[in-house]
């Protein structure tokens, strides 16, 4: 195991600690609130909590498997024995990095065949790209590691291709009250998405040992709680300004 410090041991529970709160508080304001998106809206609500949810579940197992990773004996932090179980997190992202871009391609109300044919293109593409990067995730060698996130970045940059290629028409057919928000939610997607390949390269660059481990599982944390939280409460947000948009015209 690596040697951390006391205190690199603390910051990093106190960020997963932080993140589980975060996944819980959005999901129960997403599934609380769906009910006031109009009806062609709840799907895309329903699976931003679905996603918060998910990882609130896998980040409750990082905490856990962190805690029984290490021990305070004497004011001093000491391995277990039992190593850190980060393929937690993987399994996490095989699991809601698609629904993210389906979340997103559902809120946009796109036509029934277009909407099947990019959720399952985006999908496909971001279960590739993190099956790509496991193998240099768990990887000690740097060769290797740069092996696999070079390929894991090829379906990424598809995918960001997609987003500011691919949706364009799609946010510029949206109604004005919704545009801007629709433009914020591709523009995070990719930012906050771009944030895990930098992390990723941390080791790669010479930071070793507890700087690189506590650097890592931060930097983790907090492109989660973006990509996830933050992101699902914006699906809401757009949710909620094309079901008054609709509300208006048929009032009109």
């Amino acid at each position: 195991m690596t040697e951390l410090s006391i205190g690199q041991y603390q910051l990093v529970a106190n960020f997963f600690s932080l993140t589980i709160a975060a996944m819980g508080a959005a999901t129960a304001f997403l599934w609380i609130n769906r009910s006031q998106v109009a009806p062609a809206y709840r799907t895309a609500v329903t699976i931003s909590g679905l996603v918060t949810f998910i990882a609130l579940y896998h980040y409750w197992r990082i905490y856990a498997s962190w805690e029984e990773a290490y021990t305070i004996s004497e004011g001093v932090l000491v391995s277990t024995g039992k190593s850190f179980n980060a393929a937690y997190r993987y399994v996490d992202w095989l699991l809601t990095v698609p629904l993210l871009l389906v979340e997103l391609i559902l809120v946009m109300k796109l036509s029934a065949s277009d909407t099947l044919k990019k959720s399952v293109k985006l999908g496909g593409l971001a279960m590739l790209m993190i099956i790509l990067g496991y193998p240099g995730e768990i990887s000690d060698a740097s060769g290797t590691r740069w092996l696999w996130w070079s390929l894991s970045m090829i379906p990424f940059l598809f995918i960001v291709y997609e987003l500011f290629v691919g949706l364009k028409k799609a946010q510029d057919a949206q109604p004005p009250s919704a545009q801007k928000l629709v433009g914020i939610a591709r523009y995070l997607v990719v930012a906050s998405w771009a944030f895990y390949p930098v992390v990723f390269v941390f080791p790669m660059l010479g930071i070793e040992g507890g700087t690189a481990t506590t650097v890592v599982e931060i930097g983790y944390s907090i492109a989660d709680m973006v990509a996830k939280a933050v992101f699902g409460v914006l699906i809401f947000a757009i949710a909620i300004k094309k079901s008054e948009g609709e509300k208006s015209e048929v009032t009109v």
